[in-house]
């Protein structure tokens, strides 16, 4: 058996208010597929391009190991060369990937190929963070941790992306004081007889191409696997409803000290009994 998910809708083109009012003010995702075309991003963005462009940089990456209470919060596990890294990207899977970086920051050119989209979200005028990942790479079940409305866009190969909606958090065996489900499910091939309430849960999935935008609504759970090397970048805009900033909030400022302090505190104890606490959690919905 394999998870409940439907297709998410997907529409070639869409004005602003079309966006806002059947998406951004409904909470639901949409794939748009050509929001990117009359960007420089379109033509230019590929593995050997950021080679070109950035491949002196050293570059943190993360790997599928399981969070340990040794490594800090969004701590990287390596670092490496960008032309190396994309070599490695380009021979062969690998599960190292990229998660969070702020390349634009060291890398300006990178600025003049993206458009900021008019389409009807308030969106933060940072410098985005950029991601990558190898041939089936995964980024393991999870929400943001400032409740964002996120547009993810995709270039160079396939993404394969998981949404579940914050309603369904109750059977997606949540860690406490976290913003993952257990590190141990498998979403492209989950064992039921183990995680039985995933049977429950009701989900979405798309398959991004190169240059396709997928909107994220705020708390939404998501699991990405690179179908191919490639790599994304994020647009955030930040929550509309006061309960979700109030959640923010709590996350960044007491959630997340409050981990890393458990975690020097009780160690690896501590990253056990929270795993134990997802199954009993979960298991009261059953």
């Amino acid at each position: 058996m394999s998870l409940a998910l439907t297709e998410i809708e997907r529409v070639k083109t869409i004005s602003k208010d079309e966006f806002y009012t059947n998406y951004v003010k409904k909470q639901k995702p949409v794939v748009v597929e050509q929001l990117t075309q009359d960007w420089p991003a379109f033509e230019k963005w590929n593995l050997e391009y950021i080679k070109q462009v950035a491949g002196d940089k050293i570059v943190p990456l993360y790997d599928d190991r399981p969070v340990s209470h040794k490594d800090g919060f969004n701590e990287a596990h390596a670092k490496m060369k960008m032309s190396d890294y994309v070599d490695l990207l380009q021979s062969k899977p690998t599960n190292y990937r990229i998660f969070l970086y702020n390349l634009m920051s060291e890398v300006p050119v990178l600025k003049d190929d993206f458009k900021w989209p008019n389409i009807g979200l308030r969106l933060v005028k940072q410098l985005p963070m950029l991601f990558f990942g190898g041939e089936n790479s995964k980024v393991f079940m999870h929400y943001d941790i400032d409740y964002s409305n996120i547009l993810h866009f995709h270039f160079h190969g396939k993404k394969r992306c998981v949404l579940f909606a914050p309603t369904e958090t109750p059977y997606l065996y949540k860690v406490p004081h976290a913003l993952i489900s257990r590190e141990d499910i498998d979403f492209d091939n989950p064992d039921f007889q183990k995680w039985p309430a995933l049977q429950k849960a009701k989900g979405l999935v798309t398959e991004l191409n190169h240059g396709e935008m997928l909107y994220m609504p705020e708390g939404y759970w998501h699991y990405m696997k690179y179908v191919t090397p490639g790599f994304s970048m994020s647009l955030r805009a930040f929550p509309r409803q006061i309960g979700n900033l109030s959640k923010a909030a709590y996350n960044v400022f007491i959630m997340r000290n409050f981990d890393n302090l458990m975690r020097k505190w009780k160690g690896q104890k501590w990253i056990d009994y929270k795993n134990e606490k997802a199954i009993s959690n979960t298991n009261k919905y059953l």
